[in-house]
Formats: C-alpha cells, structure tokens, sequence
C-alpha cells in the first residue's frame, strides 16, 4: 500500500530536517523535503540490490531517508570540495 504521496513529503520533510541537524548542513525546508525523499529512493535502491527492503510504513521509510539524507549531504560535501 506504502505510505502515498502526501507521506512521502512529510516523511521526507522530516528526515531532511533531522539529517541537516545532524550532518550541521544548513538548508531550507524545500532543500529537506528533497533530501528525504531522494535519500529514501537511493537507499532503497542500494539496499534492494542486497535483496532488503524496508517496510512500506512510516519509520522504516524515516530511517531509511534519513540515512539516504545524511549520505547524499556527505557526498555532495565531498564532491564540492
């Protein structure tokens, strides 16, 4: 079922609010949204090569953006300098 699109955006708003706290990166609140939902997508590709998948609810999609979120501002540090 998953958890839809308006959930997306919250969890995704959530993560990327709670990676850039973390990882001390200084973004907006469309910049967060962002980074959850594309950190959420990456990882769950990355992690499905491994034949893992995260449930289809709300935590699991959390942690997983917020990991991808915390990732994609790691490299994106990396690449620019």
């Amino acid at each position: 079922m998953g958890i839809g699109f308006l959930g997306a955006i919250i969890v995704g708003g959530l993560a990327g609010w709670i990676a850039s706290m973390i990882m001390k990166a200084d973004t907006g609140i469309i910049l967060n949204i962002g980074l959850g939902i594309v950190g959420a997508v990456i990882l769950n590709l990355i992690l499905s090569v491994f034949g893992i998948y995260a449930a289809d609810a709300w935590v699991p999609q959390l942690i997983v953006g917020l990991i991808g979120a915390c990732l994609l501002i790691f490299v994106w540090r990396r690449v620019r300098s």
